[in-house]
C-alpha cells in the first residue's frame, strides 16, 4: 500500500469520525437543547487527563525505566540515529521488564515523548531487527499518532455515554410517566448504534497507521523492508512460544504495541511447528505461505493491529 493511499484513508476516516459526530451533536442539540454539552465537555476534560498522566500509569503497570546511554550505547545509537532521519527530537529511551519481545512508542506533554523496548525484544531479536523496530515506533512519534489516537478514542466514548444518559433518562420518563421517554430512548438507542461504528472506524484508523509506522521503517532504515518482516515473524513466533501465562499485563495497552501480544498467540499457530533452529528469513516464508481465511478478516475488524500476513505482504510489496 502506497504512502500516498495511506494517507487518502486515513484522511477519509477521519473525516468520517469528525462528519459523523457533528452531525449527530448537532440533531441532539436540536432535539434536547444545549444540557446535552455538559457530557462531551466531562468526557474530552477526561480524556485529557487520562492522556497527561497514561505514561506513569504505563510506567508502572509495564516495570518501565529510563536506561542511561552508558548503560545501553548501541540502543541509544539507533535511537539518535534514526531520530534524526525522522526529522523528530531523539525521544527519551525506555525499558520494559517484560518477558514479551514488544516495544511502544508512547508520551504526553508532561513527560515528553518515550520510546520503550522490552527485555524480551532484547534477547530475541538481532540489533539488525531491533532498528527496524525502532524505526516503526520513531514512525509513531514522527506522525503523532498517540495524540491523534487519543483524539479519536474520544468520540466512541462521547457516543457511549450519550447514548447511555438518554436511555437511562427514558427509563426514568417512562416510570414517572412525564416527559419524551419515547425520544430520548430512540436517542440512546442510536448512540449506542453509533458507538459501535465509531469503534469500528477507530480501530481500523489504528491499523492504518501501523502500516503507516511500518512504511516509515521501511524508508529510514536500510533493507528496512526485509528487516521489519523479519522482526514481526519473530516477534509473532517467540511470544507464541513463551505463551499465554508470561504475557500478564501485555494485553492492557495492547494498541500501543508494535504487535498485539494476544493475538500473536492466534497467529503463532501456525509458526509453532517450526523447529527451534528456523532463521528469521524462513519464518517470514511461513507466514508468507498462509492464506487469509474469511474468520481472519473478520477478526481484524475488531483489532488494532493488521493481519501479520498482510502487513508483511505491504512491506514487500504484494
Amino acid at each position: 500500500m502506497s504512502l500516498l493511499k495511506l494517507r487518502v484513508y486515513m484522511l477519509g476516516t477521519l473525516a468520517a469520525l469528525i462528519g459523523l459526530t457533528t452531525l449527530f451533536f448537532t440533531v441532539c442539540l436540536a432535539l434536547a437543547g444545549v444540557d446535552i454539552l455538559l457530557m462531551p465537555v466531562l468526557v474530552v476534560a477526561f480524556s485529557l487527563i487520562q492522556w497527561l498522566i497514561a505514561p506513569y500509569l504505563i510506567g508502572a503497570l509495564y516495570r518501565v525505566r529510563e536506561v542511561s546511554p552508558s548503560e545501553k550505547p548501541e540502543l541509544h545509537q539507533m535511537v539518535e540515529r534514526l531520530s534524526s532521519i525522522s526529522g523528530i527530537s531523539k525521544p527519551k529511551v525506555m525499558l520494559s521488564a517484560l518477558p514479551v519481545p514488544n516495544a511502544f512508542a508512547y508520551g504526553s506533554p508532561l513527560s515528553g515523548s518515550r520510546v520503550a523496548v522490552t527485555s524480551g525484544l532484547l534477547d530475541h531479536l538481532d540489533s539488525e531487527k531491533v532498528e527496524a523496530v525502532l524505526g516503526h515506533e520513531l514512525g509513531h512519534l514522527k506522525h503523532r499518532d498517540v495524540q491523534i489516537m487519543m483524539f479519536v478514542s474520544v468520540l466512541p466514548a462521547l457516543f457511549y455515554y450519550i447514548g447511555y444518559s438518554f436511555m437511562t433518562a427514558s427509563y426514568s420518563s417512562g416510570r414517572s410517566s412525564k416527559g419524551n421517554g419515547g425520544l430520548a430512548a430512540s436517542i440512546g438507542v442510536i448512540s449506542m448504534a453509533l458507538y459501535f461504528v465509531m469503534t469500528l472506524f477507530t480501530l481500523g484508523l489504528s491499523r492504518l497507521r501501523e502500516y503507516y509506522a511500518d512504511s516509515h521503517a521501511a524508508q529510514v532504515v536500510e533493507d528496512g523492508p526485509r528487516k521489519l518482516s523479519e522482526a514481526l515473524a519473530k516477534i509473532t513466533y517467540s511470544t507464541g512460544r513463551i505463551g499465554r501465562r508470561s504475557l500478564g499485563t501485555a494485553g492492557s495497552f495492547r494498541a500501543l504495541f508494535i504487535s498485539d501480544p494476544e493475538k500473536a498467540l492466534k497467529d503463532a499457530a501456525e509458526l509453532s511447528q517450526v523447529g527451534g533452529s528456523t532463521t528469521d528469513k524462513e519464518l517470514v516464508e511461513r507466514v508468507m505461505a498462509q492464506q487469509l481465511t474469511l474468520s481472519d478478516r473478520l477478526l481484524e475488524l475488531f483489532s488494532t493491529h493488521p493481519n501479520i500476513l498482510k502487513r508483511i505482504r505491504a512491506l514487500r510489496g504484494y
